[in-house]
């Protein structure tokens, strides 16, 4: 039976520590480009009033500063346009060195002096994401730094009205929150850019305070949604590679109609296209270039400032992290021109196809195409060029003279930019009031490159293909050969649509005829309901690997996922789609990871109850790795809370939740963009309960080798305290006199209302801990002594004889030396090891707040707000009540049979209530461990 316990769990280990590598390594290289500075940093602080600096004494607001530039604002004399950069989790105010540095570099090449002051702001790298006591503290510093900064400018003549925010991780959390305030002026911030920020919901919620925050802030955005509308946000999400913040969570929730609001996958963003970790997507110069260049395309010319307007801004917003269009923002798109007259630069195009390179000469090159004898048999018109730079390049025609045009209408708005080439695609029936297209490609310069067009037909172009079940487990594949010799082909990837258990290995092979250079080819994954493209370029021919994954969610029955094809022409491509199990694994770790400690806490409580149950049938504890193994009971927690789930489904039942005044169960953070205005589930949602059985063999298998390591830990400590203790043969070595117990409950508790709760639980848990180790040592002792007695003590392995219980009971004051005084402290042992690995769950839960007292120290000796001041003191009472507790007086007492009962009713409403409050395990550990600490007493 154990063997067969470790061969599960170390399968179960297995397939969790699979997902975690795929998880945390499964992605692909990091190809951002660094960004450098190239001359010194500085960070120069800016004084703030006296009532700021003694509120928040923990707090700065720095300039950030490089060579001359440093020494021309040492005065704090400046004429730039501000933009604030606000770090997030454990952030450093020098992280805005990467967006300051390349911003004076792109000033440098700009006319008129037309540069940005880039301020940042100093929160003492507070952890934030895990502690929300802080949030509220540094939302009202930084309205104070807006004010600050402001009034800095007011010996301007036209001094900027509002302040651009670049909010990183939790910092654009912040930067939202700020409306929140009573006091704001809405109109000091006009422009939000957030990187990898998770706006739909906290990445862990250990304590209530992040949580109400979060929901202060979703309030605010979502009930005054209409008075926020001229606020623009942009929020960028990191891409696989951040697995500390999955993308799905930096999107924005906001109204459907809000055009204001836009949220994407840094992956999407032209000329980026790549994914970052969680740091890199501060540094990473692709990203920072883009944000750089739409700041410079924000700027007002005549105010030199950021301009107010909000069609401009959400314009360049488009334009440098949407779609890149070859037009420059503001510029007009639909005004006719006329084009010079020359007949030896146009050639008519009656070919399905062109393929045309420039020559090395500067030549000017038209193409002709009519539209009269393609509207029937085509409904598409697409081009593309590797000719990158920002000049127009479709027309429709307006009026032919002979063979050339001459008047026309610029089309190249629709253009959109991919890594080697810029792609458009026209709709004929948008083009009826032309007669003929025209594509320029001319070389006045010189420069050579490649324009390729075709008439495509829609139907022609698209197939379908149905995507593999997950449990094919990768044994078969979903295959399309693509034969056409078309330039764009469109997969639709049916079924394809949702973020958990839908993870692909989607093989491409390409071949040709005929071996010549040719453009490459794009593979890109396009989803329809949220800007989470990704692209991959390869040359021709190759075979190429690509990630089918989804960080969102359909939210409604849109069509699946697609696969673009940018080929080359005349090549077959062979299309293959698996099921990688490992990225499944992954995928699931990532959704639903934060599930794992509640169904580790689960565990253990079950373990608890198993044990007490033990003692109250036999009067013995069973072996701790028995009981762990044991705790693995899905058909006794998940059951129930899956028919409770279909319960709630019920408008009746629904009526009686409410009149009861319960909580909403706790499923999953929503996995669909805009989550907060779908008021059902969203279709597919019921993978979470069909998910939860291998959710709680992942925590199962987290408490056993967890609670073996613990073991093995205890063991090694207590060889090495062994020498500075008397050899004990006592079952109550460890334990606390009464007047003892008292004073340290009492200073404790004293200790953690006035400095720390989390310190105090961390001490109370160091005194149970010295009696397991106690206790531990204590049987080393016995069964060295016993190994005198070889008979006895084989039979003691094999059992205690009956007779033993009552001799021990004979002989009171003096422990008896023999097998029973071993089996004893041998059943103590593994009580105290059951309790100690449950102790650990509030221990580390309360670590974060922990951690924030101790950094913020030289500022306060008491934590303010502490999230465990409401159970600080039962805790410690159960801690020290627990710690003289034995086996003998657990089978005593009357109280016994009804908290042998609480364990697996409090796991169930733990998993019920607790996988979005992750601090609740703490309250419902309390619930079973007070009736066990009272039994102790009665």
């Amino acid at each position: 039976m154990k063997l067969a316990a470790v061969a599960f769990y170390g399968l179960a280990a297995g397939l969790l520590a699979v997902g975690l590598r795929e998880l945390l390594t499964g992605f692909e290289e990091n190809r951002c480009s660094m960004t450098y500075m190239f001359e010194y940093p500085e960070y120069r602080r800016v004084a703030l009033p006296r009532r700021v600096a003694r509120l928040y004494p923990a707090y700065g607001l720095y300039l950030y500063g490089e060579g001359v530039y440093a020494q021309e604002t040492r005065a704090l004399k400046l004429t730039g346009a501000p933009v604030l950069f606000l770090p997030g989790n454990a952030g450093s105010y020098k992280q805005a060195r990467s967006l300051g540095s390349v911003a004076l570099r792109k000033a440098e090449t700009m006319e008129g002096g037309l540069h940005f002051n880039v301020f940042t702001v100093d929160f003492n790298e507070e952890l934030v994401a895990l502690y929300g006591g802080s949030l509220l503290r540094q939302t009202h510093f930084l309205h104070e730094s807006i004010k600050a900064i402001l009034r800095l400018y007011k010996h301007l003549k036209t001094p900027p009205q509002s302040v651009v925010l670049v909010g990183h991780s939790m910092g654009g959390v912040v930067a939202r929150a700020l409306f929140t305030l009573p006091r704001f002026n809405t109109n000091l911030v006009s422009l939000i850019i957030t990187q990898a920020s998770p706006h739909l919901a906290p990445v862990l919620a250990l304590d209530p305070y992040l949580l109400d925050f979060y929901s202060a802030v979703r309030q605010k955005w979502v009930n005054q949604a209409n008075k926020l509308r001229n606020v623009t946000v942009l929020s960028v999400g990191g891409g696989y590679r951040d697995y500390q913040v999955r993308s799905g969570l930096t999107s924005l929730p906001c109204p459907p109609g809000d055009p204001n609001k836009l949220s994407l996958v840094v992956t999407a963003v032209p000329r980026t296209w790549v994914s970052t970790d969680h740091l890199s997507i501060v540094w990473c110069k692709e990203l920072v270039l883009a944000t750089v260049r739409t700041f410079f395309d924000l700027i007002d010319p005549e105010t030199r400032q950021f301009t107010e307007n909000s069609e401009k801004k959400l314009a360049v917003l488009n334009h440098h992290f949407i779609k890149h269009p070859v037009r420059l923002p503001g510029e007009t798109q639909d005004t006719p021109v006329s084009i010079s007259d020359l007949p030896d630069a146009w050639s008519e195009v009656n070919t399905l196809r062109l393929a045309y390179s420039t020559p090395k000469e500067g030549q000017p090159k038209f193409f002709l195409f009519a539209l009269s004898s393609r509207r029937k048999a085509y409904s598409h018109f697409y081009c593309r060029s590797n000719n990158l730079e920002m000049t127009s390049w479709v027309y429709g025609c307006l009026q032919k003279n002979g063979s050339s045009c001459v008047y026309a209408v610029d089309l190249s708005k629709g253009t959109e930019l991919l890594p080697p080439y810029k792609v458009l695609t026209l709709r004929l029936s948008d083009l009826s009031s032309f007669t003929h297209l025209f594509v320029s490609a001319s070389n006045l310069n010189g420069k050579q490159f490649t324009v390729e067009c075709e008439w495509q037909r829609e139907e022609s172009q698209t197939l379908s293909v149905a995507v593999p079940h997950v449990l094919s487990f990768g044994l078969t594949s979903s295959d399309v050969t693509i034969n056409s010799s078309g330039l764009l082909h469109t997969i639709e990837l049916q079924h394809f649509h949702q973020v958990v258990y839908q993870a692909f290995r989607i093989n491409v092979a390409s071949q040709c005829k005929v071996q010549k250079d040719r453009l490459p080819s794009v593979y890109r994954i396009k989803v329809p309901w949220f800007r989470e493209d990704s692209l991959t370029t390869v040359s021709v021919p190759s075979v190429t690997e690509i990630s089918g994954m989804l960080h969102t969610s359909r939210p409604d029955n849109t069509s699946g996922a697609l696969l673009q094809l940018h080929t080359a022409p005349n090549c077959q491509y062979k299309v293959s789609i698996r099921t990688s199990l490992p990225r499944v694994l992954g995928q699931i770790l990532r959704f639903c990871g934060h599930m794992v400690p509640v169904y580790t806490a689960v565990t253990l409580l079950l373990t608890c109850g198993g044990q007490v149950s033990s003692i109250l049938k036999s009067r013995r504890a069973a072996d701790m790795s028995q009981m762990v193994g044991k705790g693995l009971q899905p058909h006794k927690v998940n059951l129930p809370v899956y028919i409770l789930h279909i319960a709630l489904s019920c408008s009746c039942f629904q009526e009686v939740w409410s009149m009861l005044f319960l909580p909403s169960m706790d499923t999953l953070p929503p996995t669909f963009p805009d989550a907060t205005f779908h008021e059902e589930e969203a279709p597919g949602e019921e993978w979470v309960h069909l998910l939860s059985p291998l959710l709680y063999i992942f925590g199962a298998a987290v408490a056993y080798w967890g609670s073996t390591l613990l073991r093995l830990v205890i063991r090694l400590i207590s060889l090495v305290l062994a020498p500075l203790h008397r050899p004990s043969v006592s079952r109550d070595c460890g334990t606390l006199r009464l007047r003892t117990q008292l004073l340290i409950t009492l200073s404790l508790t004293v200790m953690g209302g006035t400095s720390c709760g989390a310190l105090s639980i961390f001490a109370s848990f160091l005194f149970h801990l010295y009696r397991v180790l106690r206790l531990q040592m204590t049987e080393r002792s016995l069964r060295h002594m016993l190994n005198l007695a070889p008979r006895k003590h084989k039979e003691a392995e094999n059992g205690i004889d009956p007779e033993c219980l009552s001799k021990s009971k004979e002989i009171s004051g003096a422990p008896l030396l023999s097998e029973c005084a071993l089996q004893e402290v041998r059943d103590d042992l593994q009580l105290h090891l059951c309790l100690s690995a449950l102790f650990t769950l509030p221990v580390m839960l309360s670590g974060p707040s922990l951690i924030h007292w101790i950094r913020n120290l030289r500022y306060s000796t008491q934590l303010n707000p502490d999230p465990c001041w409401p159970y600080i003191v039962p805790l410690i009472f159960v801690y020290m009540l627990l710690i003289n507790c034995n086996t003998l007086k657990l089978s005593n007492s009357k109280l016994l049979p009804l908290t042998s009962c609480l364990p697996l009713p409090l796991a169930i409403i733990m998993v019920t209530f607790s996988p979005l409050h992750l601090y609740r395990i703490t309250y419902f550990l309390l619930a079973s461990l007070v009736p066990l600490a009272l039994c102790c007493l009665l």
